[in-house]
């Protein structure tokens, strides 16, 4: 059986120590992510801040053994002027930190907050893109572009018109950016739904992008003709960017 991962950002160089001799991390309940509670290990993810040693990967591991909900001060007492010092954060303890068989690096610079996973992931994984936990559908796809070369930033966060979206994937081209998204039948048909998405390709249509939307049947049917399009729209914009 596969075991729930959780990988989380160590946003300060400060903090590294803390967690290392304490073994706990922190996540505002907030904005956790919706499998946070059922992570069996937790991993982290270092920024630039970190220097050149350790930025940009994922190196350390660790298992879970119980996780709290905690007001910040109880975290940080000297900290009783932050704003935030009065909200809930889940406090996950740890077990002993370990290094994973290798680092897994963010080929590309972008921000990374959490990313959802599995144990087998996190053993395996070649890149920061191979981590991800979506749905079956997603992972035909991107099965599919790795074999095909065709190098994706997975749930990649992007501002448009004042408006965050999260792409399935990003390819990145000479010309302009290809938006590719995996619609799952059982959502994307609802009528809101289907409003919404044509909104969301609106806009970022006439902000330079190329959105591409294959539907659960293309995909299971005809993912040989899903790759020939998108194939034909990285050669329409001048190729992958290196």
């Amino acid at each position: 059986m596969t075991k729930p991962a959780l990988v989380g950002i160590v946003p300060r160089k400060n903090l590294w120590p803390l967690i290392e001799s304490q073994r706990w991390y922190h996540i505002p309940v907030k904005s956790a992510p919706l499998n946070a509670l059922k992570a069996e290990y937790l991993a982290f993810y270092f920024p630039a801040a970190f220097g050149k040693d350790l930025q940009h990967q994922v190196i350390y591991y660790a298992p879970v053994l119980k996780v709290d909900i905690v007001k910040r001060i109880q975290l940080f007492p000297a900290q009783f002027r932050h704003p935030r010092k009065d909200k809930d954060y889940y406090q996950f303890h740890l077990g002993k930190i370990k290094k994973l068989p290798h680092s897994i690096p963010s080929k590309k610079l972008r921000i990374i907050v959490h990313i959802p996973t599995s144990l087998e992931k996190l053993l395996n994984a070649e890149e920061i893109n191979d981590l991800w936990n979506t749905s079956p559908l997603e992972e035909k796809m991107y099965q599919e572009l790795k074999v095909r070369k065709i190098e994706t930033e997975r749930q990649l966060y992007v501002k448009v018109d004042a408006q965050y979206y999260c792409l399935d994937f990003c390819i990145f081209c000479q010309r302009a950016n290809i938006d590719l998204e995996c619609d799952g039948e059982k959502f994307h048909t609802l009528p809101d739904a289907l409003a919404r998405d044509r909104l969301r390709n609106n806009r970022l249509t006439s902000f330079g992008w190329h959105v591409l939307r294959f539907s659960g049947k293309e995909i299971h049917q005809n993912l040989k003709t899903c790759l020939t399009t998108v194939n034909r729209t990285i050669h329409t914009l001048d190729g992958l960017k290196s």
